[in-house]
């Protein structure tokens, strides 16, 4: 049942990923009356928010855009940062919305952002549980007991699912930011708008799958373990 349940999660996540590309190349086709680039507007932002410790800098890939609190840099693809479109205003407001978020002390990025370590090395463990098992089956479960095992792989689903639930707050304010301003600011026209929502709908969903399906295999690994114990 796991399998199958993992195999509707890839396709829906596949399916997603594609919508959100071609959403992307649709909307970056169509130049706003505004003219601006994503930099310009990047820039814009963050000086209307009162933040001038933030660089926006070009970074190579598509879809590669984030915000980096670490050293205070809104990092933009190329499409993004020189592009002149719907889709290229509403992901550089989007990132910067973070940068926002930041500046104002949102609870939630913070949160996510002291998660980061832990969830990296609980990515980095899962991984090895998961290789382990694989090539090495025989000799880990003769090594530790397989409730052990079971207890390591929930704590890293834990530590996932739980970095991937405080992200969605993280990401859908950055979103109601970033169209609020661009709508107030007139960056974008009515139309202009529609498409920038649509598109930052999109790229929310695909957190949205990431977190459901790290969930599934929490409760998964769950039972498995509760089950054992009968």
């Amino acid at each position: 049942m796991f399998i199958i349940i993992l195999i509707i999660f890839m396709i829906i996540s596949f399916g997603v990923s594609a919508t959100l590309r071609n959403k992307f190349k649709k909307y970056s086709k169509i130049g706003i009356k505004s003219g601006l680039s994503g930099n310009e507007v990047a820039e814009l932002m963050l000086r209307d928010h009162g933040i001038h410790d933030v660089r926006v800098t070009s970074v190579k890939g598509s879809l590669t855009d984030h915000y980096n609190p670490a050293n205070k840099t809104v990092n933009l693809s190329e499409e993004v940062y020189y592009g002149r479109s719907a889709a290229a205003v509403a992901v550089a407001a989007h990132e910067c919305g973070h940068a926002v978020q930041h500046a104002t002390g949102y609870r939630a990025l913070e949160m996510r952002s002291a998660l980061v370590p832990i969830q990296n090395v609980s990515g980095r463990i899962l991984n090895f549980v998961v290789l382990a098992s694989i090539f090495g089956g025989a000799f880990l479960f003769s090594t530790f007991p397989f409730e052990w095992v079971l207890l390591i792989i929930i704590g890293c689903y834990l530590v996932l699912t739980l970095f991937s639930f405080i992200t969605l707050p993280v990401e859908f304010n950055a979103s109601n930011r970033a169209l609020s301003w661009v709508s107030d600011r007139n960056i974008v026209d009515a139309s202009e708008h529609s498409m920038a929502k649509d598109a930052l709908k999109w790229a929310a969903m695909t957190y949205v799958v990431a977190a459901i399906g790290a969930l599934v295999s929490l409760l998964y690994y769950l039972s498995i373990f509760l089950g054992s114990r009968d």
